[in-house]
């Protein structure tokens, strides 16, 4: 049933995936941030563990046709003091250690010295984001409203990202501490700012089910 509703929806919430325990070591070994987020993650060896490890892969494998690896990992901490909102946008983009120009990808985009590229969409139809969430997320804090469906629409100009947020029902994704939302990256997402004083702490894990082009390179692929 899981895998038929994220395959209909474009995504999924999964109850239960982190108990106390790893929830309270995962926040400490990830530590303070310092501005809106942190990226690559998967240097971290806690994070590229976890992100092998039985627990995510078997989480991932039903969704996609190939074996997944992790690819990218992002810590996002939402607070009253580092507060932001997101407007309606797919995730478009691989992380690369590298430009190198090929045909199909592109254009290409700087983020925190690291280039990245969008691919065919072809590609990002074999990805799957899975977001543990490690904190208690809703309305009061941030939480990700997603438009069901929208993963299957394919790459999206900006007036039907437009279109579609006027005039689509969205769906608040409302998670407990310890919970994951699986994702595809084609999904139609947005936030807003955070209301509450406490956190909205999430690792962010993307999978790829598929080998670039032998001149690319992952930039943090576990």
């Amino acid at each position: 049933m899981m895998k038929q509703s994220l395959s209909q929806n474009g995504f999924e919430i999964v109850p239960g995936i982190l108990d106390e325990r790893n929830r309270q070591e995962l926040i400490a070994c990830l530590g303070p941030v310092n501005g809106a987020g942190r990226r690559a993650l998967l240097s971290t060896p806690a994070v590229a563990k976890l992100a092998s490890s039985a627990l995510l892969l078997d989480l991932v494998r039903p969704h996609l046709k190939s074996e997944p690896r992790p690819v990218r990992g992002i810590y996002f901490n939402k607070s009253a003091e580092i507060n932001w909102l997101v407007a309606w946008h797919q995730d478009l983009t691989l992380a690369l250690r590298r430009r190198i120009d090929l045909t199909g990808f592109g254009p290409w985009s700087i983020k925190d010295g690291v280039p990245h590229v969008q691919p065919p969409v072809e590609l990002l139809e074999q990805m799957l984001t899975v977001r543990l969430h490690l904190d208690h997320c809703d309305e009061t804090n941030g939480a990700l409203r997603v438009i069901p469906v929208s993963h299957a629409l394919g790459r999206l100009t900006a007036e039907r990202i437009k279109q579609l947020s006027e005039h689509s029902d969205a769906v608040v994704c409302r998670l407990s501490a310890g919970d994951a939302l699986l994702m595809s990256p084609l999904l139609l997402h947005a936030s807003s700012r955070s209301q509450n004083p406490g956190h909205r702490r999430i690792l962010h894990i993307e999978y790829a089910a598929f080998s670039l082009p032998s001149e690319l390179q992952w930039n943090e692929a576990v």
